[in-house]
């Protein structure tokens, strides 16, 4: 699914959910008015980015170890098995097999060729970072979504505890004959305090879910990076001993 389209629904999807839990709410949250079903909506939203970043992220993973993985790559150019390693790139099937796959892949198809040791190791570089950039944008995705809705949640709390207070002071400034009408009070402030509560649940589960990620793609990125050296200086070595 593009992800335009993903977006997009999971949208609408998530306004409809909201306003149909807002419905189906006690009275006293009902009274937090419809930026409740709004909080609500922002936090389907949230749950549903959560869903796709951890499958997302448990594909990028591969099959199986990405160490033992590497470990295995290493022994095979070790070999100067390249048919080899493009076959367990190709059954591991994660983003740092990915990678590594380009690289190998490239080098293998001008080892032979009437290149310097130089140019070849630079060629082979470019085809390692050419990959990498197709793959980091994939770890990456959703992950500004997920700190966009933290703040947007925490700024439509604040909105509607704004408008609940704003309700209670009206209710104190309307007393017939020095008497407050307890009833618009007390639903001042409970909208003031639903909305607060909606709020600071949808940001604190954005926040804690955007840096959670966040430590896992820079843990992806470094072992891609950490790897794509080791491949490298392989390829370097070998090439030294050619000249």
């Amino acid at each position: 699914m593009k992800q335009s389209v993903f977006v997009t629904l999971n949208l609408i999807i998530s306004l409809a959910i909201g306003f149909f839990i807002w419905t189906r709410l006690p009275a006293y949250l009902q009274e937090g008015g419809p930026l409740v079903a709004v909080l609500i909506a922002l936090l389907v939203m949230l749950i549903a980015f959560i869903i796709e970043r951890l499958l997302s992220l448990n594909k990028a993973k591969g099959k199986g170890s990405p160490q033992s993985f590497f470990k295995k790559i290493v022994m095979m150019i070790q070999a100067n098995d390249f048919k080899g390693a493009l076959a367990a790139c190709d059954k591991q099937r994660g983003s740092l097999a990915n990678v590594l796959r380009a690289g190998i892949e490239h080098y293998n198809s001008i080892k032979d060729s009437d290149m310097n040791s130089e140019k070849r190791l630079e060629e082979t570089q470019r085809a390692i970072e050419e990959a990498n950039a197709l793959e980091v944008p994939l770890l990456e995705r959703n992950l500004i979504a997920l700190s966009t809705i933290a703040s947007i949640a925490t700024m439509v709390g604040l909105l509607g505890t704004t408008i609940g207070m704003i309700r209670a002071f009206n209710a104190t400034g309307h007393a017939s004959g020095g008497v407050i009408d307890a009833t618009q009070l007390a639903i001042g402030i409970s909208e003031a305090l639903v909305n607060t509560a909606g709020g600071l649940t949808s940001a604190i589960v954005g926040i804690v879910a955007y840096n959670f990620f966040v430590n896992k793609v820079d843990s992806f990125n470094y072992t891609i990076d950490e790897a794509s050296y080791e491949v490298l200086q392989l390829i370097k070595n070998k090439e030294a001993k050619k000249s």
